[in-house]
């Protein structure tokens, strides 16, 4: 591909499009020209007015900035395309590419017809591990934002995702020092958190930006979405600054609880690392007071981006009006660094059937030369024809040794593969019966954390009115094993809680007891099977059924269950060595009489107080249940279905049915050092 003299980047934002323009300096590059052209309204507000405006901005652009000459590269948002970092097994080099489709078919949910996808491959040279970035979005997508630039005259060559684009940026600037750096790039719909280290690089998309600080100030004013636009706009010169600031403070603590989340997901996977400065970018970061609230909150240097080392015209207006917008500009200028050949991240979402086309197309011009020289070659002496067979002839001999002696090393090649895979079906049922050993112990271990958290009531607690009595009863408990437990921590807390008030931990109860679903069963049968570990840890989905007569049971069970498992994760010195409870969560609360009418928990069983163990589940789940709740032989149901059978002349009817959810990770990392730990 031929050098390009200059290469423009466009990022077509939710309120503007921004646009930087590279030209080549010698050996660098230096800025020459950029443009801002606000929507007339945001893109997110606008309805089906939104495809005009994106037109109308590409086309007051192209009308202003002619491109002939030159490249052009566009963003797209984080937030409508997928990424995802995994570390590839120790491989021959000529194999990667196959690897990579094959984790790209595993980790991309959609099928792979159906998406651009690109990849790039992470490596420090003193270290043998391999990562992989897999980037994607769904074709109709791709299509669509390319299309916008095609009917104004506009030929784009480079299609990147935005948060990749701001790492090339600052990658070219040096501005990635030693250690982990992490960006927060603050968008109108969504935030990105980019943290780099060493060649390395990781990536999340959170949903708060600054749309969400205006609809806080449309709650708290009772104001339209323009006027409140406009009011946090110009909150740092208003009078009201901090009433305004006042009103967007939950938003602040939403922000900083998904970048503390972010960290912690990346320090657990990411075991030496240590965050040591954070670059802050977008124009959200114009309010005052953010940087200083997320300096606080996050114990860390923040630091706004307020320059970019590529020189730029000697023009006080032009380097004031690029100042001005420089937090919103990153982005562009780092599309345009990778469109002139310099993006520390290569890969690219432009179709395949362009690039190809785009080839064809510089190679044309090539094709008549090509064909000049053919002429000419014809034209060569007919002696020279017959000098060349004569010496073809006389070589024969040689020919017909070099062809004998590459017959005998196919011959050999082939002997030692036949005996080099002898014995692998040997090897693989030796290595599925050392297998059934893994794991032996965590089922009783993870019990035996279940009954610590049910502690014994307090003395006297029987005397106390039932709605003041401490009692926790284990109702039911269930797992599901799940291969990458990291996709559950990394949910928001209702998309999270949905989990357990979609699982019924009576369904299917029977009076068989349970018939091989336990934990146990569930690890022996993924092993047996070959199952993947998953790209992160795997581990299950943890739900427990509590049933208390306490008036407030909520605060109740997250005081005793909730946090004596919560107390053992993976940060405390007192988790067992094999396995964690990583997150616990209480997502569902119901009176029993509510849940059950009839006073039974399922048709087939006694009373509540006699509940068989739960059994007949798919191989990837187990199920238990509280212990000594069993039916004994014979019983007779109590003529009162709600009848409580420890405590005559008490009804159950008012108890409550408690959901306590968690994910329980297998072979957590260990905890990282503290600063100043470990020397």
């Amino acid at each position: 591909m031929a050098i390009p003299r200059f290469a423009w980047g466009i990022d077509v934002g939710n309120r503007a499009l921004k646009a930087v323009k590279l030209v080549r300096d010698g050996d660098s590059f230096r800025i020459d020209d950029f443009e801002v052209i606000e929507h007339e309204q945001i893109l997110s507000q606008a309805g089906d007015n939104r495809e005009p405006l994106i037109q109308t901005a590409l086309a007051n652009f192209a009308q202003r900035h002619p491109g002939k000459g030159g490249v052009v590269s566009i963003g797209v948002s984080g937030q409508s395309s997928f990424a995802r970092f995994i570390k590839l097994p120790p491989v021959e080099p000529s194999k990667i590419a196959d690897i990579v489709k094959f984790e790209a078919v595993q980790q991309i949910p959609f099928p792979l017809e159906d998406v651009e996808w690109g990849y790039q491959l992470f490596q420090t040279p003193d270290s043998p591990e391999v990562e992989v970035g897999i980037f994607a979005m769904r074709k109709e997508l791709v299509n669509q934002t390319i299309k916008y630039f095609a009917d104004v005259g506009l030929e784009v060559n480079v299609v990147q995702m935005n948060p990749l684009a701001v790492y090339n940026g600052l990658h070219y600037d040096n501005r990635l020092e030693a250690g982990a750096t992490m960006i927060i790039d603050i968008g109108a719909e969504n935030s990105d958190l980019i943290i780099a280290e060493s060649e390395n690089m990781w990536m999340r998309s959170v949903p708060v930006g600054g749309n969400n600080f205006t609809e806080a100030l449309v709650q708290s004013f009772k104001l339209k979405f323009p006027k409140a636009e406009e009011l946090k706009r110009n909150a740092a010169t208003s009078k009201y600054g901090r009433q305004i600031l006042q009103g967007m403070k939950p938003v602040f603590s939403d922000l900083v609880s998904e970048i503390q989340r972010s960290i912690g997901f990346y320090s657990s996977t990411h075991r030496d690392s240590r965050i040591t400065k954070v670059l802050a970018l977008g124009g959200t970061f114009r309010l005052p007071g953010l940087q200083k609230y997320l300096q606080q909150n996050l114990q860390l240097d923040v630091v706004r981006i307020d320059r970019l080392e590529a020189p730029m015209p000697a023009d006080a207006r032009f380097t004031a009006a690029f100042n001005e917008n420089i937090l919103s500009s990153v982005g562009a200028y780092g599309l345009a660094v990778q469109a002139m050949g310099k993006g520390k991240i290569t890969s690219s979402l432009l179709p395949e059937k362009i690039r190809r086309e785009r080839m064809w197309r510089d190679k044309t011009k090539w094709f008549a030369l090509a064909a000049s020289l053919f002429v000419v070659g014809t034209a060569v002496p007919i002696g020279k024809l017959y000098a060349d067979r004569w010496a073809y002839e006389a070589k024969a001999p040689e020919r017909t040794a070099i062809k004998s002696a590459a017959d005998i090393g196919h011959r050999l090649d082939k002997q030692w593969k036949e005996i080099e895979t002898s014995g692998d079906d040997d090897r693989k049922e030796i290595s599925n019966y050392t297998s059934l050993l893994s794991s032996r112990d965590v089922n009783i271990g993870i019990c035996n954390e279940i009954g610590k958290a049910f502690p014994e009531p307090p003395a006297g607690d029987a005397s106390k009115p039932r709605g003041q009595r401490e009692a926790v009863e284990l109702v039911g408990w269930g797992m599901r094993y799940q291969p990458d437990v990291d996709n559950l921590l990394t949910l928001r807390d209702d998309e999270f809680n949905q989990l357990g008030e979609k699982i019924d931990l009576t369904a299917g109860a029977n009076a068989g007891g349970n018939q091989g679903g336990g934990m146990n069963g569930i690890l022996m049968n993924q092993q047996q099977q070959g199952a993947p570990a998953g790209p992160a840890h795997r581990g299950f989905l943890l739900t427990l059924l509590c049933r208390t007569s306490n008036s407030d049971p909520t605060p109740l069970i997250s005081k005793t269950v909730a946090d004596t498992l919560r107390s053992r994760n993976p940060s405390a010195a007192n988790s067992p060595p094999n396995f964690s409870f990583a997150r616990v969560s209480i997502p569902s609360k119901v009176k029993f009489s509510t849940a059950y009418p009839s006073g039974v928990v399922h048709e087939k069983q006694q009373p509540l107080i006699f509940i068989p163990p739960v059994g007949n589940e798919s191989p990837n789940s187990g199920f238990g249940n509280g212990a000594g709740l069993s039916a004994p032989s014979g019983a007779v149901p109590a003529a009162d279905p709600f009848a409580d059978p420890l405590h005559k002349g008490e009804s159950t009817r008012d108890d409550s049915l408690v959901t306590v959810l968690a994910v329980v990770m297998l072979d957590p990392p260990k905890p990282l050092a503290k600063t100043g730990e470990g020397k």
